[in-house]
């Protein structure tokens, strides 16, 4: 009798701890989402981007100061 007694009170403790973790899960996920925080693999995917870019851009650069060289060495010519 004791037995059932305590499974009794158990199972009407288990609902409400399940409740609640539903709950609390809920807020910290909504808290996280206002927060608006990035993750690491978002980090990274941006990171990539700059790096290939700032390549680029380097590249780019090179080819102008070709390019200028090139027009200094065409008005210098006769």
């Amino acid at each position: 009798m004791l037995e059932s007694l305590l499974q009794a009170i158990l199972a009407q403790v288990e609902q409400p701890k399940k409740d609640l973790e539903h709950n609390l899960r809920a807020l910290l996920n909504e808290t996280i989402e206002r927060m608006d925080l990035v993750s690491q693999s978002e980090i990274d995917r941006q990171k990539k981007a700059l790096e290939t870019a700032n390549l680029r851009l380097t590249q780019l650069k090179q080819q102008v100061d070709q390019l200028e060289q090139a027009l200094l060495q065409l008005k210098k010519a006769p």
